[in-house]
C-alpha cells in the first residue's frame, strides 16, 4: 500500500505540474455493452460536490466491464479524494459528438476506436497528451506502435486504457500435443509446414467462420490486415489504411492472394470457402473440441475464449494452447513480428482541470487495471504491467506475446473511413470469398468507394 500511495502522489504531482503548462479508435464487433453510472442520459460537469473532487468519464463499455473499471479505480479514489463518475452508453459515438458540440463534454472520454477521437481532435476539442503526460515515459512502457493510432499532424491525442489482440492462433492443447505438432512456428513458412503435417495425418488444420449477421466479412478484413503487416510491414500498412497507397495496390492484392492460397489448398480449411462463409465466427472453433477434432487451429482475437464450451472454459489452461500468428516467411519484405489488435483510448477533454489530468495519468499508466485483470477479459497495453494480476496462464501468455512483439498496429478497418472499413471492405471480402469477384475487382471497387473528402466521414467502424 505504501508503494501504491507513493505512485499515486506522483501522479497527482505530475498532473498539477502539467496543468500549469496548459494554455487553454480484437475486439469483437458484436460486443454489446450494458449501461452504468446514469445510463448515458447526461454527463456531469467537473465540479465540487459536498467537498469531493469529481471527474466525469464517458465510455462505451457497461455491465460487468463497468463494474471492474470502477473497482480498478477504488484505491486510487481513496488515495486522492477524487470521485471518478463513469457513464456508459452503447451509442457512445453519437453521444460524445452531441455532448461536445453542446458544451457538455465529459472531462475524459474513452474511445473504442481511434476514428472518433481523431475527428474531435481535428475540431480542437481534445488535448494532446504531451501537454500533460510524460510522453517518452508512457511510450517506453507501452507496446511499440500503440500511440500511432491516435496521432494527428504529428501530435498524439489519446493513450490506451486497455488492449485487445487479434494475432493469436488457438488450438486444442491435448489433441495438438498428442499429434506431436510444433506449437510455435517461427514464420509463415513454418506455419504452412505445420498445416501440411496435419493434412498428411488426415487432420484438417484450420477452423474458420466469417458469418456475423450484418457485419459478415469483418473476420476476412482481419486476415488481410494480418497479411499486410507480415508481408510488407508497418510503414506500408499505415500508408494502406490512410489511403496514401491505393486499396488496389499490387501489395494489397498479394495479401488477398496469400489468404486465397491458404483457403484453396484441399483439406486445409474446414468446409472450404463455402463452409467458412456459412459458419458463424463464434462457432468456428467448436469442432476443435470434438473427439477427434474436426479442425485444429483458429486465428482470432483474445475475446474468442468467451465462445468456448463451458467444460473447456472451466479448465482453460489445460485444454487450450496458443501461439502468436507468426512473422512473414523468408520472402517477406518485413521480417519483424507484428501484432494486430485494438483498444480503448482515453482522451482528455477538460485540459484545465488538475484532477482530470491526475485521473488520465493513472488510467493510462501500468498501475491501472489490477482488479479488472483479475476479473478477466482485460489486457494492459503496457509491457511493464504486473502479469501476476491476470487470472490465468492463457491471459498471461497472450500478454507475453504482445510484449515480445516488435510493433503493434490498430485494426485497419477501424482506422479507415466508415464507408470503407465498416462497409465496402466487409462486403468486398464476402464477394471475394464466395468467388463472385476477383481480388483485383474487389480492391478496385473498395478504392473507388474511398471518400473524396475524409474530413466529413466518421471513421468508427
Amino acid at each position: 500500500m505504501r508503494e501504491t500511495r507513493r505512485r499515486l502522489m506522483a501522479f497527482a504531482a505530475v498532473g498539477a505540474a502539467g496543468a500549469l503548462l496548459l494554455t487553454g479508435c480484437l475486439q469483437d464487433p458484436n460486443r454489446v455493452g450494458g449501461s452504468a453510472g446514469g445510463g448515458g442520459d447526461g454527463v456531469a460537469d467537473n465540479s465540487e460536490v459536498d467537498g469531493d473532487k469529481v471527474v466525469t468519464v464517458l465510455g462505451a463499455f457497461g455491465g460487468g466491464e463497468a463494474d471492474l473499471f470502477n473497482a480498478s479505480l477504488a484505491d486510487f479514489e481513496a488515495e486522492t479524494g477524487i470521485d471518478v463518475q463513469y457513464t456508459s452508453d452503447q451509442d457512445f459515438t453519437n453521444l460524445i459528438r452531441l455532448r461536445t458540440s453542446s458544451g457538455q463534454a465529459p472531462d475524459i472520454a474513452i474511445f473504442p476506436q481511434p476514428g472518433g477521437l481523431l475527428e474531435l481532435a481535428k475540431q480542437g476539442y481534445i488535448q494532446p497528451i504531451d501537454t500533460y503526460l510524460d510522453f517518452d515515459e508512457i511510450n517506453r512502457t507501452l507496446v511499440p506502435g500503440f500511440l500511432e493510432s491516435a496521432r494527428l499532424n504529428g501530435r498524439v491525442y489519446g493513450a490506451p486504457m486497455r488492449m485487445a489482440v487479434k494475432s493469436v492462433v488457438w488450438y486444442p492443447k491435448i489433441a495438438f500435443e498428442e499429434g506431436g505438432y510444433n506449437a510455435e512456428p517461427a514464420n509463415l513458412d513454418e506455419l504452412s509446414d505445420l498445416a501440411a503435417a496435419m493434412r498428411a495425418d488426415g487432420q484438417t488444420p484450420w477452423c474458420m467462420g466469417w458469418e456475423s449477421d450484418n457485419a459478415t466479412g469483418w473476420v476476412g478484413t482481419d486476415w488481410i490486415e494480418e497479411y499486410m503487416l507480415r508481408l510488407w510491414g508497418p510503414e506500408v500498412y499505415d500508408q494502406w489504411v490512410s489511403n496514401d497507397i491505393p486499396f488496389n495496390d499490387e501489395r494489397v492484392i498479394a495479401a488477398f492472394d496469400a489468404l486465397g492460397e491458404m483457403l484453396d489448398i484441399e483439406g486445409n480449411v474446414l468446409g472450404g470457402r463455402s463452409g467458412v462463409l456459412a459458419t458463424a465466427f463464434s462457432d468456428a472453433m467448436l469442432p476443435a473440441w470434438q473427439d477427434p477434432p474436426g479442425c485444429m487451429l483458429e486465428r482470432q482475437g483474445n475475446f474468442v475464449t468467451g465462445f468456448f464450451p463451458s467444460n473447456i472454459l472451466s479448465d482453460l489452461d489445460n485444454q487450450v494452447g496458443l501461439f502468436v500468428f507468426p512473422r512473414g516467411g523468408a520472402d517477406a519484405e518485413y521480417q519483424g513480428q507484428p501484432m494486430l489488435g485494438g483498444g480503448d483510448l482515453a482522451a482528455l477533454m477538460n485540459g484545465n482541470d488538475p484532477d482530470s489530468i491526475t485521473v488520465m495519468n493513472f488510467l493510462t499508466s501500468d498501475q491501472f487495471g489490477g482488479p479488472w485483470a483479475a476479473g478477466g477479459g482485460w489486457l494492459s497495453p503496457h509491457r511493464t504491467f504486473d502479469a501476476s494480476n491476470y487470472a490465468d496462464d492463457i491471459t498471461r501468455a497472450t500478454a507475453g506475446m504482445v510484449s515480445a512483439a516488435d510493433v503493434f498496429r490498430f485494426d485497419g478497418s477501424d482506422l479507415m473511413p466508415n464507408a470503407v472499413g465498416g462497409g465496402t471492405f466487409w462486403s468486398g471480402m464476402v464477394s471475394w470469398l464466395s468467388g463472385e469477384k476477383t481480388a483485383e475487382q474487389v480492391t478496385a471497387e473498395i478504392q473507388a468507394s474511398w471518400p473524396q473528402d475524409e474530413s466529413d466521414e466518421e471513421s468508427d467502424s
